[in-house]
């Protein structure tokens, strides 16, 4: 990249979306300036999910612009701490999470995360925090699996996992650090317990979210306000491993526990990070930040029609904000989108399938974009039923609710008993709204649920 196109991309990178920035003696930012090669990036996930959304996107679009200028991209997954969750924006205890469901989110995680960052060596590397916030005496495995391993002599010989060597052989494998580093950094209690005593108990119900619960009377647990310690650990131990951790980014509702790993690095003299917070993207509701759990979101790997249609609900309120955090339309350009809404130039309509065909092309590309609103337009501004409607394979006697829900279509049986009561089931061939929950097609027939979802039922 031209030094020029390196300047201008870091204006990019810092007008727009931005949180907050904190990097007092601003040493990040002249690093990155000059020496971007050498700026290592955190950015941490806990897989408790395994969708990325376009909130997350926001994060990982900025990320992208700093590799494309050199800078090294750190994806941390946080398969330990998933275990315990975040309690950030949460009023109640979170749910604890199954590892094996976590290591099967990590896998989505990466898999989709190919379609913003760069994979290169140079740019990219992930890590997961279990490699050092666990012993070789943690793990556990079942009893009859086994390992291979090699005796004084050299020769392979197969133990089962379960004892200590096989634990130890099992341990080596799966330790990532060793990629990066000849320094294995493992966090015991006694480090953990030395890092605490650095730490007040006044410093971490500091969070709004923690004097919120205690001026409600509800309970705070203790491995809940630790989550923070080991976030900031994580930064800690990644500044050992790779060399530096230069920049922790995230959303503004990540900013106290970034915060907390610039401290941890200066109790350790290690030179801290700075924390670039950004601002959270909020879901189809227009109230909530983006979240599966409240399902207002859309997901990047979205079929396009689906991608399409979620933008076109979106309230007209935010049509410039998604512009700005969503797409690479210029921030000039923007502005001018914003104006002429404002004055009426410009339909909202208009302006969300512009949206709409550039968020479904970074994606998905241009001609799969371009399909999608073509599909769109014939399905509701000329009102004909798409030709990839979704074929969904039924028996005979079974309930349209059954089916629904079985495939998909709907989380619950109750989202989709709200649906009928609103008249938002139509049969397509007779144009009647269904209202009966035990409504048994008897034929192949067509459905539309709710306004964008087209459904034919095979038998």
């Amino acid at each position: 990249m031209k030094e020029k196109e390196k300047k201008e991309t870091i204006e990019e990178i810092f007008s727009r979306g931005i949180g907050s920035f904190v990097d007092p003696d601003g040493k990040f930012r002249k690093k990155l300036e000059t020496n971007p090669e050498k700026v290592v990036i955190k950015l941490g996930v806990d897989p408790n999910r395994p969708d990325i959304h376009l909130g997350h996107a926001v994060v990982l679009r900025k990320l992208r612009q700093f590799q494309d200028i050199g800078c090294k991209v750190i994806f941390l997954i946080g398969d330990f701490t998933a275990q315990i969750g975040d309690p950030t924006g949460k009023s109640k205890i979170r749910p604890e999470v199954a590892y094996e469901e976590i290591k099967k989110n990590m896998k989505t995680y990466l898999d989709q995360i190919k379609l913003i960052l760069r994979q290169d060596e140079s740019v990219f590397a992930w890590i997961n925090n279990m490699d050092w916030f666990i012993s070789i005496t943690d793990l556990v495995f079942d009893p009859s699996r086994k390992v291979v391993i090699k005796d004084a002599e050299g020769k392979s010989i197969t133990v089962p996992s379960n004892t200590f060597v096989g634990k130890s052989a099992e341990y080596d494998i799966i330790q990532r650090q060793k990629l990066f580093s000849k320094e294995i950094v493992n966090i015991t209690t006694r480090t953990f317990l030395s890092t605490l005593r650095h730490i007040t108990h006044s410093q971490l119900i500091a969070r709004d979210m923690f004097n919120e619960r205690i001026k409600k009377g509800e309970e705070l647990y203790m491995h809940e306000m630790m989550y923070p310690v080991l976030q900031g650990i994580d930064s800690y131990v990644l500044s050992k491993i790779f060399g530096s951790c230069d920049l922790e980014v995230g959303g503004t509702d990540q900013h106290f526990n970034m915060l907390m790993g610039r401290d941890i690095m200066k109790m350790n003299n290690v030179f801290p990070q700075a924390v670039l917070s950004f601002e959270l993207l909020e879901g189809l509701d227009g109230k909530e930040k983006m979240s599966k759990s409240l399902n207002n979101y859309i997901g990047i790997t979205d079929e396009p029609s689906d991608m399409y249609g979620k933008v076109m609900s979106l309230p007209d309120s935010l049509i410039g904000r998604y512009f700005e955090l969503c797409t690479f339309t210029s921030l000039n350009d923007i502005k001018k989108i914003k104006e002429e809404l404002k004055k009426g130039i410009l339909h909202p309509k208009d302006a969300k399938m512009n949206l709409a065909r550039q968020i479904v092309e970074i994606y998905h590309g241009r001609d799969k974009a371009e399909k999608a609103e073509e599909g769109f337009i014939k399905t509701f501004q000329k009102k004909e039923i798409p030709e990839n409607i979704c074929e969904l394979k039924a028996q005979a006697g079974e309930k349209l609710t059954d089916i629904i829900v079985r495939e998909k279509i709907v989380s619950s049986k109750t989202e989709f008993r709200r649906l009928l009561d609103k008249g938002s089931v139509t049969n397509l061939k007779t144009g009647e709204k269904i209202k009966d929950a035990h409504f048994v097609p008897q034929e192949e027939e067509e459905f539309r649920i709710g306004k964008k979802r087209f459904i034919k039922i095979v038998f």
